[in-house]
């Protein structure tokens, strides 16, 4: 293994990420930065969440940093406030011991005039979001004519999010001497597209297999009815006592409906999405980071570029649309070298998509069996015999009030001391236990119901909910389709808000769901549509034929219109059910176990 001296790093920038407790270089690192501090030349850069992509793009860049020059050098896009942050804060660490070096982040929710300040003073680095950085050239107040190095980190996220269009009309703003380097952790068909237009026979590095997952993710799956995902997941974290992971959810309101009933049952949640001010993301991220939370609620979108070490788990509350999101989120967990565990909570029509994830990242999911109630009982008893056993003691601060506790107890035995200890702690959770049916779905009727419900090469077969038509689309994945872009093509073409269900993005083309009485606008306004120059199709998908290539009997018509307002997606939230909960600081604290006998319902879209 060869140290961070021997692949070229400089003695000041050694010394700082020594005093950081860097060793030796991850892989990634120890393959990129040799590269990029001997040669200029473009870089794709294929490496998983967690992996130490910071540094290795990092380290190199300080280094060839003309210090002298006050310009800006080197422009580092990223997806989300929160990585700009963390690529900014690891850049001036690293960096520690170079004087005058000056690194700027860039990005939308803070003061632009703080900014434009900071940009007159002089820059070498500008770490970026691309919609502020926008804003920025807008205003003539960045100057990008000296920029030698342009970073794309976490590239395919940026592009799900939708910024194709930004990063376009930034690229066309430097000069075309520059160094592109691209680092993601898939490689999708727009990666591609993107590689091929912008950069100059780019040296693709990659650490390990192309969208493979995380070596140290073990992948589990849970097999369960629609109603018992909640009681599932509940289950999971009451067998897992010191948990510490992210339950990612589809949309904003069930994000906020979980988080609300994990909260109202006893855990220590919360949640993250778009709805929530950027004061509050702050305050729920610091939580969260400090381990006050141990459960947080997230969105795809709101969890993007976050830096949390140590998770133990990644919870899938069911899985995503597309393979490259479950990739991301897994990779949140097992970081650095350490273990983690992703599961997903779903149900027998989630099956195809699972097999699907597993041929993107080379791994098989394990099957999981739901822990028992008598399970759970004995996980958390032995979990309170550890802390009892490793609490440290202060002899000197208790000393004054531990008489009159022996006087008090003196009359009990060890053992009947023992049984009250673990009966004031876990009553009410054995009680809420006692006698709870298995949620497990069967293995055979999983695989009885699959083989009758699967179409496209391993897809389910999809019926639109009601009052919803199912709407074909002639685009898919080779053609850089994903749901990000398809709501950008609906906005700019159909004229009227429109309402949009369940999102099918498939290899060659794709399915989406609309109200049914607003389906005749869809077919109007999207008929003479173009997406990367081609011509766009779209027709009813009647469920008798919904068999991949067949389509139904509408055909569209009229022409669309200029960009118009979109509708939130529909909220897919599950059945409450087996509600109550482990109330517990889950290591200080009193508990107490919340039984709750209700059940709300709320309506599950099909998927």
């Amino acid at each position: 293994m060869k140290t961070f001296e021997e692949i070229g790093i400089n003695a000041e920038v050694l010394k700082a990420i020594t005093e950081m407790g860097f060793e030796n270089p991850m892989p990634v690192q120890e393959e990129v930065i040799p590269y990029l501090l001997s040669a200029d030349t473009d870089v794709v850069a294929l490496a998983q969440t967690g992996t130490g992509k910071t540094a290795a793009f990092g380290l190199p860049v300080i280094q060839k940093t003309e210090i002298e020059n006050v310009v800006p050098q080197t422009l580092i896009l990223c997806p989300t406030r929160e990585l700009c942050l963390q690529i900014a804060g690891d850049l001036q660490d690293f960096s520690k011991y170079i004087r005058g070096l000056h690194i700027l982040p860039v990005y939308g929710g803070s003061s632009i005039e703080s900014q434009i300040r900071s940009l007159k003073k002089g820059v070498h680095i500008i770490v970026a979001t691309p919609g502020r950085l926008l804003d920025l050239m807008n205003r003539k107040t960045v100057d990008l004519s000296h920029v030698r190095y342009v970073i794309m980190d976490e590239a395919d996220e940026m592009l799900n999010m939708g910024f194709t269009d930004s990063i376009n009309s930034i690229l066309a703003e430097v000069p075309e001497t520059r160094n592109t380097l691209l680092f993601s952790a898939t490689m999708p068909a727009e990666i591609a597209r993107i590689s091929k237009k912008y950069m100059k026979n780019p040296k693709e590095i990659t650490i390990g297999h192309k969208n493979e997952g995380n070596k140290n993710v073990k992948h589990v799956y849970y097999m369960v009815h629609a109603k018992d995902k909640y009681a599932a997941l509940k289950r999971i974290a009451d067998y897992y006592p010191s948990i510490y992971g992210i339950v990612f959810c589809r949309t904003r309101r069930e994000t906020q409906e979980i988080a609300d009933m994990l909260i109202q049952d006893g855990y220590n949640a919360d949640s993250l999405h778009g709805e929530l001010s950027q004061a509050q993301r702050d305050a729920v991220m610091q939580k969260f980071r400090v381990q006050n939370i141990q459960l947080l609620v997230a969105t795809d979108v709101a969890a993007r570029g976050l830096d949390v070490d140590n998770l133990t788990h990644v919870i899938n509350y069911g899985l995503p649309d597309d393979v490259e999101t479950y990739t991301h989120r897994s990779g949140r967990t097992g970081r650095a070298g350490k273990s983690g565990i992703s599961i997903a909570i779903m149900h027998v029509r989630e099956k195809g998509r699972m097999r699907d994830i597993e041929r993107m990242i080379q791994k098989k999911f394990e099957k999981g069996t739901v822990p028992s109630g008598e399970q759970i009982c004995e996980k958390q008893l032995f979990n309170l015999a550890d802390r009892l056993e490793k609490v440290k003691v202060d002899e000197e601060e208790i000393a004054q009030y531990l008489d009159p506790i022996y006087k008090k107890l003196e009359w009990l035995s060890t053992e009947d001391l023992i049984k009250r200890v673990v009966s004031l702690e876990f009553n009410r959770l054995l009680e809420y236990y006692k006698g709870t049916p298995e949620l497990d779905i069967p293995d055979e009727g999983a695989r009885r119901s699959d083989k009758e419900g699967r179409q496209d090469g391993g897809r389910n077969r999809r019926q639109a909910e009601s009052g919803f038509n199912r709407i074909f689309i002639n685009l898919g994945k080779t053609d850089g389709l994903f749901p990000a872009n398809l709501i950008e093509l609906i906005n700019k073409n159909v004229k009227r808000r429109v309402e949009v269900g369940k999102i099918d993005i498939l290899q060659n083309f794709s399915f989406f769901e609309v109200p049914e009485n607003d389906t005749r606008f869809i077919l109007q306004d999207m008929s003479e549509a173009t997406f990367e120059n081609r011509i766009v199709s779209v027709e009813v998908a009647q469920d008798k034929k919904d068999k991949g290539s067949s389509r139904g009997s509408f055909r569209n018509g009229g022409r669309g219109g200029d960009r118009r307002s979109f509708g939130d997606r529909r909220s897919n939230s599950g059945n409450r059910s087996d509600r109550g909960g482990y109330n517990s600081s889950r290591g200080n604290g009193r508990r107490e176990y919340k039984d709750r006998d209700s059940q709300g319902t709320r309506t599950e879209r099909r998927r």
